[in-house]
């Protein structure tokens, strides 16, 4: 289930079927011309999720259709745009409608003329990896260990594999309701740090087309305390928010029992009951809110073609 009403007069997806996957893509009998009828908004059977159908992001978003994605996004935390065939340069200003854009700190993998593109890849081209290829092994908000962590991201396919390369979201409004009482207690007002260093070389050692960071980039990613609780800047729902991939430790806690407090927590907030997972269709564009979800990568043969475009958008400060 969704944690707040839905627009447009939709029912809210039911959590009944945990992990729950989306339809396949709505196509009309008679393909419609463009601009033709207006898009609407359809809830996925699921913890969260929507899609967007009949809206091309190749023209021009009204300020009254705007303000209809913005909530549905509130509503439903992912909205899967449906076969947009865009170019980067329409992704990022799309993207710059909500908000400031944030760039990776893997520089590297930023695509060539477009600075806020990261590009997710497992392509090696002249020997090269063109993009990042191990991005979301583990369950993770975008950009938790800077000061803003990432409003929401947007991820536009470009090549999909045959077989796998699913992405799946877990509702972490869902999970901070279903905490048991005790452990509530225990981090109820109490803040965990949050580092990108965390995982990274675990991830080099099993990817080697990662690269080194250098001192510089070192720099730009110190740790974070963030709240375990965090509240949501514009629907006010609590959310629990650590995640496996980035969060050491929690403050004015032993090590032992910090590191025991936080296996417990990622344990409970990634259970099938407040998953969605997203099969992707040829150019899907796909956008969550890091601020209500963790998300993960479910990964696809090391032989299977993959390349998504990702736009960063910057958050507030988690209170």
């Amino acid at each position: 289930m969704n944690t707040t009403p839905p627009a447009d007069g939709a029912v809210s997806a039911s959590a009944a079927q945990p992990v729950a996957a989306a339809p396949a893509p709505a196509t009309p009998s008679t393909p419609a011309p463009a601009r033709a009828r207006p898009f609407s908004i359809r809830p996925f059977d699921a913890p969260l999720g929507a899609e967007v159908l009949w809206l091309d992001l190749s023209q021009p978003v009204s300020e009254q259709d705007f303000a209809r994605l913005h909530r549905a996004h509130l509503d439903h935390h992912v909205l899967v745009f449906r076969d947009q065939h865009i170019t980067p340069a329409q992704q990022v200003a799309f993207t710059q409608r909500w908000g400031k854009l944030q760039r990776h700190v893997l520089h590297q993998f930023a695509l060539p003329g477009h600075p806020e593109v990261l590009i997710v890849s497992n392509i090696v081209e002249n020997g090269q990896p063109i993009g990042l290829g191990d991005a979301g092994v583990f369950w993770h908000s975008d950009l938790s260990y800077k000061d803003r962590p990432s409003l929401g991201s947007f991820l536009h396919a470009q090549e999909l594999p045959a077989e796998g390369g699913d992405t799946l979201f877990a509702n972490q409004h869902l999970a901070w309701a279903a905490l048991p009482a005790d452990l509530r207690a225990v981090v109820q007002g109490r803040r965990a740090e949050h580092s990108y260093l965390k995982q990274y070389e675990a991830l080099r050692q099993r990817n080697p087309w990662r690269p080194p960071l250098s001192e510089a980039q070192v720099q730009q990613v110190p740790p974070v305390w963030q709240p375990i609780q965090r509240r949501h800047p514009e629907t006010g729902v609590p959310a629990l928010f650590v995640s496996e991939h980035f969060t050491t430790r929690i403050e004015g806690l032993p090590e032992d029992e910090s590191q025991a407090v936080l296996n417990e927590l990622f344990a409970l907030q990634t259970q099938p009951r407040f998953i969605y997972r997203h099969r992707w269709a040829p150019h899907d564009m796909v956008f969550w809110d890091n601020r209500s979800l963790l998300h993960l990568a479910a990964g696809c043969p090391p032989d299977q073609r993959r390349r998504m475009h990702r736009t960063t958008i910057e958050g507030d400060i988690p209170a």
